[in-house]
């Protein structure tokens, strides 16, 4: 029975010189997966017919646009997830995403070897795998790039020696992966630290310096789920896609981060995700007026362990789906409307309104009206403040 590989399938070069490679290096028939999660670019109908023309003997491609909002996007609004407290998950949403697809054609195609494009340097490669042992442990994994040591110049050579039908003269200076969430951009000149980002490396954010008139945006929230823009009932894929248009246009999302890489290295990347950013700042300034202190508190660490898992390529862990079931608990309140001006590279929230909302006026005012028991604040205090007394007495005493 001759071997199928199911291959993660871009359309780009490394992608494309993958298909005859490995029928040829395994004597395997390759399927090749495209998933759109909203990268923008090229027709996916062009991506499948490539595949088919670089010898692929099936190519599928997958519109998991909508899905890849509402099942992976909003699950990350819902944790605030911020890794290193700054980085919202871009490329470590959408691998999870395309593993699942990669399972599902080789289920459907007969496939015994899934393989994916990564280099042994980053983090894609371990959220590629790790995926797959959870959802496919019988499936053996094949990576050309980093299993047989296959450079760029290489891949050239090969598609010029098999006349693939590709451009193999285009060369961007940086390496870029993007999706509806965001996009990153490394390498090139991006790899001396002392460089300062140029204006060509954005495409999702204009200048934030440049005067525009601001731009107020009301977004509704439902249990922690955007449901609205400024009253308009909209999808989460839509939600994000009008939010990176708006948001982008006043330069909101830009990111320039030293990383810390699972694979233990640091890595200096750039990243601008407009209406991540906007819904993230949207979403914790409700969660602050909908969720309960000590609740909040706990939550604030399981946000972060869980961005920590998603980026280590823990999607599918029991850990993982333990907190998903935490934050999920969390957001039963967390509904209303957040407004916000967009301006200057800033998503600032300027109102907040939740039937929810656990902000009391009558107890907050320090005018008249005010019902909060002032007398009950001495007592309370001093017992707050008994047991570091008492440690101070000690300690005075030795």
């Amino acid at each position: 029975m001759t071997d199928r590989v199911v291959l993660a399938y871009s359309g780009g070069l490394d992608t494309s010189v993958a298909i005859p490679f490995l029928a040829e290096k395994m004597g395997a028939e390759v399927i090749a997966v495209a998933v759109d999660v909203g990268q923008g670019g090229e027709d996916l109908e062009v991506i499948r017919r490539r595949a088919i023309d670089c010898g692929a003997a099936e190519s599928v491609v997958v519109d998991a646009r909508e899905e890849f909002a509402a099942d992976f996007c909003v699950p990350a609004l819902r944790a605030n997830a911020l890794y290193m407290d700054r980085y919202p998950l871009l490329s470590s949403l959408s691998r999870p995403l395309i593993v699942k697809h990669l399972v599902a054609a080789a289920e459907r195609y007969g496939g015994t070897h899934v393989s994916h494009g990564c280099t042994g340097k980053g983090n894609d490669q371990v959220r590629f795998e790790a995926g797959l042992a959870a959802l496919a442990p019988g499936l053996s994994v094949v990576a050309p790039a980093r299993d047989y040591a296959w450079t760029r110049d290489k891949a050239i050579a090969f598609a010029e020696e098999k006349g693939l039908p590709i451009d193999v003269t285009a060369k961007s200076p940086y390496s870029i992966d993007q999706n509806i969430w965001g996009r990153a951009i490394e390498t090139g000149f991006l790899e001396d630290i002392w460089n300062g980002p140029t204006e060509d490396v954005y495409a999702y954010t204009a200048d934030p310096a440049l005067a525009r008139e601001p731009d107020e945006v009301v977004v509704t929230f439902s249990r922690g789920v955007p449901v609205a823009l400024d009253g308009r009932p909209l999808t989460p894929f839509q939600v994000i896609a009008e939010l990176n248009r708006r948001a982008g246009a006043h330069g909101v999302g830009r990111i320039d981060l030293v990383e810390d890489r699972l694979v233990g290295i640091k890595s200096r990347e750039i990243y601008e995700a407009p209406g991540a950013i906007a819904l993230i700042t949207a979403h914790m300034e409700l969660e602050s007026v909908t969720v309960e202190r000590d609740l909040a508190r706990f939550k604030r660490g399981v946000d972060q362990r869980w961005s920590e898992l998603v980026y280590d390529g823990l999607w599918f862990s029991p850990l993982k789906r333990a907190l998903d079931a935490f934050i999920a608990d969390t957001q039963r309140h967390v509904s209303g409307e957040i407004r916000m001006t967009l301006h200057g590279g800033r998503a600032v929230v300027t109102g907040r309104r939740s039937d929810a909302s656990l902000y009391d006026f009558n107890l907050a005012t320090y005018d008249t009206g005010d019902t909060f028991d002032q007398s009950a604040a001495k007592g309370f205090v001093e017992l707050w403040s008994l047991p570091s007394k008492i440690a101070a007495a000690r300690d005075g005493r030795s």
